[in-house]
């Protein structure tokens, strides 16, 4: 295990004491897999080679699409071939090459997970983007960037692994005057939730709120608010949920009488199940802002 885990585990055991979520234990939630099963055990309680392992093998760590990444990079102006972009929680990069793709800048993708950051280097030289995307092995809550030296923080579904609010605030510092953050978030949909889900996300990120809510602790951290939109449906559907039905039933077969990949599947499946009961009260948003003078 490698001593940037080691000190990210011991950074993050006080916030797990505190009950504050931080699905990336490496990327890993990209998607939103602090799910509770009926002993209550957490995402974090399983074995992180198993987890790295498993979602390796799908192509997004978390609900979202190609489309609406490209849509959410659409309110970004003024990019040059100078520009420097950041992916942070990056997992194995299905975004990150559709940045990549789509802009002329350097792209750099962030991530706690070795095993994920080697496969996104993978997949940008199959992308023929290795000149302008690397994968970087770091944390999000210690970042090698100098002040004002980013032009775009992206970051589709990771923000929550130190929180919406103070990754907004933490990360500010890093923009060039004028600068954009971009990122994905859970939201509530409606003011009121039936119970179930309501106690689901409580435990999972107590953080979790609605739209205009989130909008406004967006402009108290120093930004503009350029744009706000829900992501459809078929992000959790067709692009996250449905690509692990074949996977986990291999991962299974080859984890035969493991117990913590039996959890683990069974957590995932629970996951999946609550969103095609409740989509209607809450589902990931898109939240694009532009660094103003405070």
């Amino acid at each position: 295990m490698s001593t940037q885990k080691n000190s990210f585990e011991g950074r993050e055991g006080n916030w797990r004491k505190q009950k504050k979520v931080t699905h990336n234990i490496c990327a890993v939630a990209q998607l939103g897999v602090n799910i509770m099963n009926d002993e209550n055990k957490t995402i974090h309680e399983f074995d992180l080679e198993l987890i790295w392992e498993y979602f390796s093998g799908i192509p997004r760590q978390g609900p979202g699409s190609p489309a609406e990444t490209i849509k959410a990079l659409g309110f970004i102006d003024k990019l040059t071939s100078d520009s420097q972009i950041v992916d942070l929680g990056c997992g194995t990069g299905g975004q990150t090459m559709v940045l990549a793709e789509h802009t002329s800048g350097f792209v750099r993708g962030i991530d706690l997970s070795p095993g994920f950051i080697d496969l996104f280097n993978v997949h940008a030289q199959k992308w023929g983007l290795q000149d302008r995307a690397r994968g970087i092995v770091g944390s999000m809550d210690d970042l090698p960037f100098q002040k004002a030296e980013l032009d775009v923080i992206w970051s589709e579904g990771a923000i929550y692994n130190i929180g919406f609010n103070r990754g907004l605030n933490e990360w500010r510092k890093y923009l060039k005057a004028g600068g954009y953050i971009a990122v994905s978030e859970a939201s509530w949909f409606t003011k009121m939730r039936p119970a179930e889900i309501e106690q689901f996300w409580m435990d999972a990120y107590p953080e979790i709120d609605t739209i205009p809510n989130k909008v406004a602790q967006m402009q108290n951290a120093g930004y503009l608010p350029i744009a706000t939109f829900v992501l459809p449906e078929t992000c959790w559907t067709e692009h996250f949920f449905r690509p692990q039905v074949s996977h986990q039933k291999n991962f299974l077969e080859k984890h035969a009488g493991n117990r913590a990949a039996e959890e683990l599947m069974a957590n995932l499946r629970h996951e999946a199940e609550l969103y095609r009961k409740y989509k209607e009260f809450y589902g990931y948003v898109f939240y694009i802002g532009k660094k103003i003078q405070t």
